[in-house]
């Protein structure tokens, strides 16, 4: 019995961490386009909206899985 408890809290850690994962990739999705506007003419780049989607969609799924995988590898070395 123990083990099954075990296992559902394993599982919802892990739900955890990818909820918490995915809102911190959402907000830096919200300021990566946001800057993709502002910041990237300063340099003289100025994308068209479809190249601001998925530059800002590429640096949403990078993010979403280094947050995910790295906080997974705390959570497995903490136990």
């Amino acid at each position: 019995m123990t083990e099954n408890n075990h296992t559902s809290e394993n599982v919802m850690g892990q739900g955890s961490s990818a909820l918490e994962a995915l809102i911190n990739a959402v907000v830096g999705l919200l300021v990566s386009w946001a800057a993709t506007f502002t910041l990237l003419p300063l340099w003289g780049l100025t994308p068209s909206a479809g190249q601001s989607l998925g530059i800002t969609g590429m640096f949403f799924v990078l993010s979403f899985a280094r947050a995910f995988l790295i906080r997974e590898a705390f959570r497995k070395w903490a136990s």
